[in-house]
């Protein structure tokens, strides 16, 4: 579809050529401990029509810069350099100046759109009146224009869908909501602040789809901003690689990826888990955190944790220099070194030793069962009514699964959000009778369990990992007594709780003379690693891990899965392992299991189903992870599914994929039909691997 965003015909003033241009930005901020200093000497010139990703970990500047070119910092924000929109300069400028340039030259989609959309007023009042504010144009013009636009972004129903309010919409049509809300007005420069990192992984490739289209329908330079370089090797023409508020590597796709001359650039990508890795290994780690930008050492800021560190890294702070390469330049005094020798990550950065666990030697068949699930269903009333509640539906949240774990067995639980996986480990976490079939756990059917207290002394043998270790921990205890809590349940002695605290702050690789501190003096990471403290304080056999790396950045997410490789070997643990990341999953899992709706789809040895899928909704999850590799990313082919998740309040009858199915709409009449009148069972495709579709086809993916 080509839709025409200037019926008032607006002219372009930059066709081509340099449309943005910052030069030697600085961004400042007062606090008590002095001048924050947030940016710090970032330039760089934006072509119309380009991409550029801006990646570094949380705190290293990405947002802040963002938010200068917007004019949208407060006024106590000290900003010097220079922000020049075709040539004119933005910096000085008066919010009512800005106004009229916000929305209309320049636009941003925001990382959580649901606080972006104003919440009482309807998607297509806020649409329209983006529209009106900087064109001369009717109401009825601007809402037709509305329409048109979710049309454009993919929103199904589109003159229906105008009306809704944004608690309305799901979290990937929000966000191409908001991407319909930046476009609106033609934007020469589109900043995009990590608009992907809160999506299941099927909307992030939607997202990033409507995305494309949208910077081809309007022609305009991009900013994107995020910590998925997967994302970036997709969809930037160059990368500028930030660490404590300053450019550290500059450069095109191919030289960031290919030849990167920053040790900092080459550990992140050192630090990714790959999709198409070929074999395990433990992944980079970048020791320690960022520097706090308040007092910043003399020196390299990455020096404290660069393992080429030299005398001269301490005293002197290296500025972009050009590489081997004219138009790449990187902040690194030894970056003709790194050319010369051709170093990657594993030449520079220490790779852990994971030992083997002796349980591995084991054929599964031989290993006691940890957990198993046969037929377990989760079903829940659907009520209506305040004062006289009647029941007018089910919702099927789990609806008659079997998987099983062993003894020192990975077990990865897949899906979308809705797809039924909370709801499984929730079972497994409350050992009580589920709907229908059973729950054993340790050979134990939990309709056995008795009182209380059996069920007490069970749990002390699964613990949970949570998504956000900041909510998990409660901020007025101190590490010390959030790890002993668990065990003054159990009636651990206190000189043994003292040995075992320690112990294990020394086991998840922290300080033990840092018990004392609260968990918000901790990073991101190192709160993740108290909570696993706190889930080995009873010596658990089966560890429930739900999404426990997706909120951190890619540099700790790996050190924490290297510590969970090392600890189920150490010790001989089970987990199960829910998440969203399939690439997480393959680096960690044994096994893998794929939901849908209640349902498992397809499971198996993990790398038999990654390598041979052959559900056509693995198949799509599949493809929706991007590679960090720019080559492959840009030639792989893309499943995109259609529309949001069904109900499970009213799931489609037969197959309950089908109503997305890539696979579905290219049979005739009589093959849909068993797809529409009979769910699938699960088939033997493979060694270990079974898969729930009536025309089960293996296609390549990754």
């Amino acid at each position: 579809m080509s839709l025409d965003l200037n019926p008032d015909h607006k002219v372009r003033r930059t066709q081509s050529g340099t449309v943005l241009s910052v030069q030697d930005l600085h961004v400042s901020f007062p606090s008590e401990a002095g001048p924050v200093r947030a940016v710090r000497g970032l330039s760089f010139d934006l072509a119309a029509g380009e991409t550029m990703a801006i990646v570094g970990e949380s705190g290293s500047g990405k947002s802040v810069t963002s938010l200068a070119i917007m004019g949208l910092h407060p006024d106590s924000a000290r900003i010097t350099g220079s922000i020049k929109l075709h040539g004119e300069e933005l910096l000085g400028r008066s919010d009512a100046a800005m106004s009229k340039i916000r929305g209309n030259e320049l636009a941003m989609i925001f990382q959580d759109p649901l606080s972006a959309l104003t919440p009482v007023y309807t998607i297509g009042d806020q649409i329209t009146e983006t529209i009106q504010i900087h064109r001369n144009v009717s109401r009825a013009a601007a809402t037709k224009q509305a329409v048109e636009l979710l049309d454009l972004v993919g929103i199904p129903s589109p003159h229906l869908r105008v009306k809704s309010f944004p608690h309305e919409f799901s979290g990937g049509m929000r966000q191409r909501a908001m991407i319909a809300l930046a476009i609106a007005n033609d934007p020469d420069v589109i900043i995009a602040d990590e608009p992907t990192t809160a999506l299941d992984i099927t909307i992030q490739a939607q997202v990033l789809d409507v995305l494309k289209k949208a910077q081809r329908e309007t022609g305009a330079a991009v900013i994107m901003i995020t910590h998925d370089l997967g994302v970036v090797a997709g969809v930037a023409d160059r990368v500028t690689v930030m660490y404590a508020g300053r450019p550290v590597e500059q450069g095109t796709v191919d030289e960031i990826f290919y030849s990167p001359r920053m040790p900092y650039t080459i550990g992140l990508l050192g630090a990714v888990p790959r999709l198409d890795a070929d074999v395990k290994e433990p992944l980079a780690t970048l020791e320690g955190n960022p520097p706090s930008v308040v007092s910043l050492p003399p020196g390299c800021p990455f020096a404290p944790r660069c393992p080429m560190v030299q005398d001269n890294c301490l005293t002197i702070e290296p500025a972009l220099a050009p590489t081997d390469k004219p138009l790449h330049t990187a902040a690194c005094l030894y970056s003709s070194d790194i050319a010369a020798e051709n170093r990657t990550y594993r030449d520079i950065f220490p790779i852990p030793a994971i030992p083997a666990s002796p349980l591995e030697r084991l054929p599964r068949e031989e290993r006691r069962s940890v957990l198993r699930l046969e037929q377990m269903q989760r079903h829940y009333p659907l009520m209506k009514g305040a004062v006289f509640r009647r029941r007018v539906g089910t919702v099927y949240a789990v609806d008659g699964i079997d998987l099983e774990i062993k003894e020192g067995e990975t077990l990865g639980l897949v899906g979308e959000s809705g797809c039924g996986k909370s709801t499984t480990i929730l079972e497994v976490l409350n050992l009580k009778p589920p709907t229908g079939g059973t729950v054993v756990v340790f050979g134990k059917d939990v309709r056995d369990i008795g009182s209380g207290r059996e069920r007490k002394t069970m749990r002390r043998d699964i613990q949970v990992v949570f998504q956000d270790p900041m909510a998990s921990l409660d901020p007025r205890m101190p590490v010390f007594d959030i790890i002993a809590e668990p065990m003054g349940v159990h009636k651990v002695p206190k000189a043994e709780v003292e040995r075992r605290v320690e112990e294990l702050l020394s086991l998840v690789g922290l300080e033990p003379s840092h018990a004392s501190r609260f968990p918000q003096q901790f990073s991101g990471g190192q709160r993740q690693r108290i909570g696993i403290a706190r889930a080995l304080a009873l010596e658990p056999k089966l560890i429930v891990l739900d999404e426990p790396v997706s909120a951190l950045d890619v540099s700790i997410q790996a050190g924490v899965i290297n510590l969970l490789d090392e600890l189920k070997a150490k010790m001989g643990l089970s987990y199960l392992f829910v998440a969203h990341d399939l690439a997480v999953v393959q680096h960690i899992a044994d096994r893998v299991a794929v939901m849908y709706l209640g349902k498992i789809v397809e499971i198996g040895e993990v790398s038999e189903v990654f390598r041979h899928p052959t559900h056509p909704y693995t198949q799509a999850l599949l493809s929706a992870i991007p590679i960090p590799d720019p080559h492959k990313e840009r030639s792989r082919e893309r499943i995109l599914l259609k529309g949001d998740l069904p109900s499970p309040a009213n799931p489609p009858s037969g197959c309950k994929f089908r109503t997305r199915c890539q696979r579905f709409a290219t049979l005739s009449e009589g093959e849909q039909q068993p797809c529409l009148e009979t769910m699938p069972e699960l088939y033997v495709v493979g060694q270990d691997h079974h898969s729930a579709c009536h025309y089960n086809r293996e296609r390549q993916v990754v």
